[in-house]
Order: C-alpha cells, then structure tokens, then sequence
C-alpha cells in the first residue's frame, strides 16, 4: 500500500474527466427521477433506474475519494502548522485516511472500466442451433432454458419475440430473446459466441458421443434517440399469416410482420405474437438492435481494424464454451478453470461470469 494515496491530481486527467461527467449524469438521472412527468412514464422509469443504479457506487465511491483526498491535505496542512496538539492528532488519523482513500481508488477504477456496459438495461438474443442436425437443435433448445433459469435467478424479464422449433426432434431451430433488467448487458455478453457440447445424443442407438454447437449472439438494445430508420422510405412491411414447421400456415388472419431495411438489406420476420400490432413493435425493436449492433461495429473496426477481443463485438464464428456430459464439467476457452456440468446447465452462472468479469476488468484497466 503506498504511504500517500493518489489525488485526484494523480489520476490520468481522461479518467478524472470520465468521472466528473459519471458524475453530472447521475446527478441528471435523479432529477429526472423526480420529474412528475417521468414518474407517469413507468417504462421511462425502469429505464432511468437501471442506469442509475449502475452509477450509484461507483459515484458514491468517488465523491468519497474527494472528501477523503480534501481531508488528507487538510490534516497535511496541520503537520505543518505551530499548534503542536493539533499536529499529533493530524499525524495520528491521517494513515487512516491515506489508507482509506487508497482503498477506495481501485474500487473507483474497476468499476468505470464497466460503467458503460452497466448502464445497458436491455438485451437481444439471438440462439441459433448449428452443426449436428437434430441434436444441435436440442443443444439450442437446453441453452435457451438455461439462460431462461438464470433470469429468473436474476430477477430479469425474459420475453421470447421469435421462436423456429424443429419439426421432428423437440429442439429448437432459432430463437430471438429480449432480456432486461440490471447487468444484463455486462453478464450476458460474454455469451456471444460457439457453445460446443460434447454429450450422447438421445437418437443415438449405440452410446456414441456426438460433438454439436449452437450460435449465440447478444445485442445492446437501443434506445430510440440511438438508431435513426426512415420507416416511411427506408423499410418495407409486409403482413401474412403466421407459419409453423415445413412453412404451413399456423392460422387463417394474417398477424406476422415481415420488415425489409432496403439501405442494408437485413430482414425480420416476427410471428410469435397473434397480435399483428405486437409482432410489429417487436420486430422493429429487433431491426433497431440490428442495425445499432452494425453502426457500433463499423465503427469499432474504424477504431482498431486488427483488435478483436471487444466483449460483445468479437468474432461470433469462434468458440467460447465446451459443455463435456460425459465428464460432467463445462470449460470456457478464456478461463483456466472448469465448472460444474450440473450447476451450469440449471442456470447457476454466477461464479462463471464473475470470473469472466474479474479478468475483462484486469484486461481494460491495464488499458487506462
């Protein structure tokens, strides 16, 4: 521990500035927090809350610095002074103070490194089976129900927006997730990526074990002042009724909603709902996610062609986790430990995402 913690002085001035605008922001959102007209917004208010609980401590911890950093270099100015009684008290409390706000800083800096992505309170995701026909659909499907499990220990919403299920197997063929409530975004995506599993499929007569995967990406959800689309000009609707497997139509009055986004050529398709007005709030949310996740990325590339271990904007093509039955053990390719097959699958993700969480702080506090 050094004798004399940092000030504010010390602290490279980009970090100072990030902290002092962190700062203004909360002191924003709890305003509007107060504002009559937002309280008549309950949705207004969800949102406003997550962002500010996501700043609560890391701006409780910092206007605590500045006290702490004032009081040092007043007890230092009472050292220096003639009042000799006065000076032996100063000596005597200021180790605790130096000590505390030492204490404090790294706290400040582990959690500004993640301020950003804790204030994301919403999510897309997107699970995709992949190679291992069948049983990749059935992997696709235990995964969806996993991170089902674990919204539910988290106390996040879960809303399924689209669902593909696989005709034959019971598996799911594609499925599209929208997740909100605190952390989502900073647990979440580090689910962006190939989950392998390494398991004895049930259709498998003869005890083999068979290697599937299953696709999943995970996609900030904008808010509306985020993402600009011309829906009038730019998108194409088109409304038909609703299909299940092989393309057969599920009912006769026509509620899924298909959209077109001409400058980019990306198309949803939304049926989930029997509610056509439903199916097109959906499926516009997922078009804004789409194409936010496309305007972040273009400009991460811009930023840095060759740097690739962005949470959330990595290479989606590589895998990240293998899921072993056999041996009962789950192995992430970016920790050197192995968790329990059992307590992953049911939705206990805690401890792995933590340790994921640990090592990107280390990572981009090694970058301040």
């Amino acid at each position: 521990m050094p004798e004399t913690p940092p000030t504010q002085s010390e602290i490279p001035p980009r970090v100072v500035q990030k902290l002092e605008e962190l700062d203004s922001q909360h002191a924003q959102l709890v305003r509007s927090l107060e504002d009559p007209a937002t309280l008549a917004d309950h949705r207004a208010v969800r949102a406003i809350s997550i962002k500010k609980a996501a700043l609560d401590r890391m701006v409780e911890d910092y206007r605590r610095f500045k006290r702490l950093t004032a009081e040092a270099a007043e007890l230092e100015s009472t050292l220096r002074g003639p009042d000799a009684e006065l000076a032996e008290l100063a000596r005597e409390e200021l180790p605790q103070v130096r000590a505390d706000a030492s204490g404090l800083i790294g706290q400040i800096l582990a959690r500004l490194v993640q301020a950003d992505d804790s204030k994301i309170g919403s999510v897309m995701m997107e699970v995709r089976a992949g190679t291992g026909g069948d049983e990749a659909a059935l992997w696709a499907r235990d995964l969806l129900d996993m991170y089902g499990k674990y919204a539910a220990r988290r106390g996040w919403d879960f809303e399924m927006l689209d669902l593909t299920p696989e005709s034959d197997a019971g598996g799911v063929r594609s499925a599209v997730v929208n997740v909100r409530g605190p952390g989502v975004w900073t647990e979440l995506a580090f689910e962006a990526g190939v989950h392998s599993v390494k398991r004895v499929p049930a259709t498998e007569a003869q005890g083999r074990i068979h290697t599937s995967t299953a696709t999943v990406a995970v996609l900030p959800e904008p808010e509306d002042v985020d993402v600009k689309i011309d829906w009038a000009s730019d998108v194409e609707e088109h409304v038909t009724t609703s299909q299940g497997p092989g393309g057969q139509n599920v009912n006769k009055v026509a509620t899924a909603v298909q959209l077109h986004h001409k400058p980019s050529g990306i198309v949803i398709r939304m049926q989930e709902s029997k509610s056509q007005q439903q199916n097109r709030e959906k499926a516009r949310r997922l078009l804004m996610t789409k194409l936010y996740d496309m305007e972040q990325q273009r400009k991460h590339a811009e930023r840095s062609a060759a740097r690739k271990s962005q949470i959330g904007s990595g290479d989606r093509s590589e895998k990240i986790r293998t899921y072993r039955y056999k041996d009962g053990i789950v192995a992430d390719e970016r920790l050197p430990g192995e968790y329990k097959l059992r307590d992953i699958v049911a939705g206990d993700l805690e401890d792995l995402f933590r340790d994921l969480l640990r090592q990107e702080t280390a990572r981009r506090l090694a970058e301040l």
